[in-house]
């Protein structure tokens, strides 16, 4: 079950939907679910139904609102087409971490105001560019965020930028996964590496997993990467995190 929202924001409205279980009864924990670089589309539609179907209301808002409402790609292209994909870098460049903070303020005061959200700790996961989000969120909000996880992670910990959330996880509170594709091009060894020993040295309750032959953006069912095992894999892993940290 889903409905829209338009959520108020520094920026602007930020155009949104609230998942929940077709047999929901009351307030359910929340979890936020941040798409890839692709935005709103089927398949991360499906991914929210599944992750509320454990029991939860998911809150997924559109990531490019400040340029566009709903879905960003034209139905029957890919986000990956070399028509489609510059606009969509264009939108990304302007998530900063500091417009990431005044979003994510306003996805917290949509979570304490809307009936579908039970008070208390909450779950974000994030995929792609998406999994900085999750750590940021987490970061930031060390007293609400209760578990965050990021799949097929990109520039988690690149040693020359000083905005990597590498460099923020000291105040993370949350138990926290990171499901890496394998071979990555967008998070080599040395970055996992780096952000496990971070994890590691802030005292993170943490979990770090490599999906062997999976390659970046395995979770995306209309992605040539797509990979229905890995899926299948990051589906149970976010669950198991979830039930236990919510």
């Amino acid at each position: 079950m889903s409905r829209a929202i338009d959520i108020p924001a520094a920026d602007g409205t930020i155009d949104a939907h609230i998942v929940t279980p077709d047999d929901a009864a009351g307030p359910l924990p929340a979890v936020v679910l941040f798409t890839d670089i692709g935005g709103l589309r089927p398949c991360y539609h499906e991914k929210a139904q599944q992750v509320a179907d454990n029991g939860y209301a998911v809150l997924m808002p559109n990531l490019y609102y400040r340029d566009a409402a709903g879905t960003v790609v034209p139905e029957g292209k890919s986000f990956r087409d070399p028509d489609v994909r510059p606009t969509l870098l264009e939108y990304a460049a302007r998530l900063t971490p500091e417009a990431q903070t005044r979003d994510v303020a306003a996805l917290m005061n949509c979570l304490d105001s809307e009936a579908d959200f039970a008070h208390g700790k909450v779950g974000v996961v994030g995929y792609c560019m998406t999994g900085a989000f999750a750590l940021r969120m987490a970061a930031r909000h060390p007293d609400r965020v209760a578990a965050a996880a990021g799949f097929h992670s990109a520039r988690l910990a690149e040693a020359d930028d000083p905005d990597s959330p590498v460099h923020g996880v000291d105040t993370i509170e949350a138990r926290v996964y990171l499901g890496h594709a394998d071979q990555d091009a967008l998070l080599p060894p040395e970055q996992i590496a780096r952000m496990d020993e971070a994890l590691a040295r802030a005292g993170v309750h943490f979990t770090t997993e490599l999906y062997k032959g999976a390659a970046h953006g395995f979770t995306a069912r209309d992605a040539p990467s797509y990979d229905a095992a890995a899926d299948a894999l990051h589906h149970k892993r976010l669950a198991m995190l979830l039930e236990e940290a919510l």
